[in-house]
């Protein structure tokens, strides 16, 4: 499937490397392991510095993101806010430091620098849902609707 966008680009092209980790993620969702070999031989760059690419920009993924990605802000506002104390509940929760995915690939945790909405500090981003002013006591509330908001459409998608 990858192969493809490698016809965009030339052979032995160095300058390629990123513009190339960026279309295959774009596909994947993150740089599988072949791929990354595979844009090693087509751009003739060692294997360790395709990854020394792509562990240093932290928009390229080496694994796959779960089913949610929740984001935590860490920003200013929320840092006053005590978004720590968030991150950490959300950490103990799932059983994940941040930037890792569950077991069985329902959440991803990540932090961010801000989101945008400092009005309603603490936030986190779960998908596209914001969830605004929220306390430790709010974490399982808020996974238990992304656990369950999967199991309802996939009982749906089977009735139907």
């Amino acid at each position: 499937m990858h192969n493809q966008v490698f016809e965009n680009y030339q052979i032995n092209d160095r300058s390629s490397l990123i513009p190339l980790l960026q279309d295959i993620q774009s596909i994947y969702g993150y740089l599988p392991e072949n791929a990354l070999r595979d844009i090693s031989d087509f751009v003739k760059v060692p294997l360790s510095r395709v990854y020394g690419v792509a562990t240093f920009y932290n928009q390229f993924r080496l694994t796959p993101l779960g089913e949610n990605v929740i984001r935590v802000c860490r920003g200013t506002a929320c840092h006053v806010k005590n978004s720590a104390n968030i991150l950490y509940a959300l950490e103990t929760e799932l059983g994940i430091k941040a930037g890792q995915t569950t077991r069985d690939k329902k959440f991803t945790l990540e932090v961010v620098n801000c989101i945008g909405a400092c009005s309603i500090a603490p936030v986190i981003l779960v998908n596209e849902d914001y969830h605004g002013r929220i306390s430790v006591k709010d974490i399982p509330k808020i996974l238990k609707k992304y656990q369950t908001a999967k199991k309802i459409e996939k009982a749906e998608e089977v009735a139907q």
